[in-house]
Formats: C-alpha cells, structure tokens, sequence
C-alpha cells in the first residue's frame, strides 16, 4: 500500500512538472532547431540522426578523468538535494523500486563519434525529481560523480523523458569503465552532460558551471549545432 501511495505521488509530481517546462522543452535547439545540422534520417526529436562533424563508431570508446572508481551496490548512495522540497539519499534498493523506463537512443561525444541504438535501462530523471519536487525557482541541476567530475543542465534539458540514471546497457549491468553501477545519459546533448559514477544531483536556482564547463566547453551542449566549445 506504502508502495503504491509513493508510485502514485511521483506521478502526480511528473505530471505536475512536464506541464511546467514543456514549453520551455519545445524551445530548446534539440527539439525546435529550424535549421539544425547534420545527416543522415531524421531521428524521433526532429533532428538529423549524425549530428554535424560526427562519425558513426560501433565501439564505446572509454572516456574519464584517468580514475574510475570502484563502487560497490552496497555503499553506492544517490543523494539529491539543494533547492527542492524533499531532500533524498537513495540506496541501490531505493534506486531499484523506483520507476524503471527502457528506452533506445544515440550518443554523440564531443571527441567527434556517435553510438547508435543504444538500449538503457534506469530511471528517468523526471521521476527523480518529481520524487524530490523542485521549488518553483530552481533553474538548474548540478550532477556530481564519485570520480570528482561535475557537469550542470538546465532543467528544461534534464527533464526531457530520455535523460535517465541508466545501470543497464544491453540487458546486462553497467560496466565500470562506462560508469557503472549508474551514470546519466543526454542523448540530445554532448554525453560529457551524462556524468559517470553518479552519486548526487544537485537542484540550484541559477546556473553553476562544471568540470568542463569551467575549462572552455560549451555550457549548451548542442550536438546540431556543432556547440563544442564557447
């Protein structure tokens, strides 16, 4: 019953904040980019599906800081905090019984290759914060990894339904060295957006650049418009 009423307040909250961003949604350049480039078919979002300067690989290349750490299912912690009305620290277990979305999508590093049809399972980041609720002036999030690694979003782009904490990849667990046991996945951003090794989400009120952010990447992150770098 307890589950049940839970389940039931994050659908009321999602519910809540699709309606509240989902016009600053459409704006953004993923979704309403009237002249966004690129090749190849146009994908689910209205985009090409090779964004401008990338190449398809079939291999994940392996990205990090030049550490990865090491985290067991037992003291793997997610804490989500700052400016939302309940404040959480989720357990693996906790993580589990939330919602859990299966979805296929693309992902374009800025180092100029791109993975197509990737199968993920997770949860979506607008379950998270429905969970959590933001107050009504948070504008951003600033994800944290155990790793040290920081990136920020903007929540229009965080809460799209395929941003998700995925620990799934191709019906089998998370390898480490991609950031298992959970990372986030942008698939309508650059992937350094999806922070590997997750372990906080932190809702602010005014942008907070990250780890690349404050070395000369782009605070945007737009794969069709070539928004590598500012």
């Amino acid at each position: 019953m307890e589950g049940s009423a839970k389940l039931n307040r994050i659908v009321e909250a999602r519910m809540k904040l699709k309606a509240r961003f989902a016009a600053k949604m459409k704006d953004t350049p993923s979704m309403a980019d009237d002249k966004p480039m690129g090749t190849g078919k146009i994908n689910r979002h209205g985009m090409p599906t090779i964004p401008i300067g990338q190449a398809v690989t079939t291999k994940w290349p392996v990205l990090d800081l030049g550490y990865q750490p090491d985290i067991s299912l037992d003291r793997w912690r997610l804490r989500i905090d700052g400016n939302v009305k309940h404040p959480v620290m989720l357990t693996w277990e906790d993580f589990m019984a939330l919602p859990q979305t299966h979805d296929i999508s693309d992902f374009h590093c800025v180092t100029t290759w791109s993975k197509l049809d990737m199968s993920w399972i997770g949860v979506s980041m607008l379950d998270l914060a429905a969970l959590v609720q933001p107050h009504e002036d948070a504008t951003h999030i600033l994800c944290h990894g155990y790793d040290t690694y920081t990136t920020n979003l903007s929540l229009e782009e965080a809460l799209k339904p395929d941003v998700l904490l995925v620990h799934t990849f191709e019906n089998q667990p998370l390898a480490k060295e991609h950031g298992g046991p959970c990372r986030m996945i942008t698939p309508q951003l650059y992937a350094w957006k999806g922070a590997k090794w997750i372990k906080r989400i932190e809702f602010l009120n005014q942008d907070q650049p990250g780890f690349w952010e404050e070395r000369g990447y782009s605070n945007t992150a737009y794969p069709w418009r070539n928004d590598r770098y500012d």
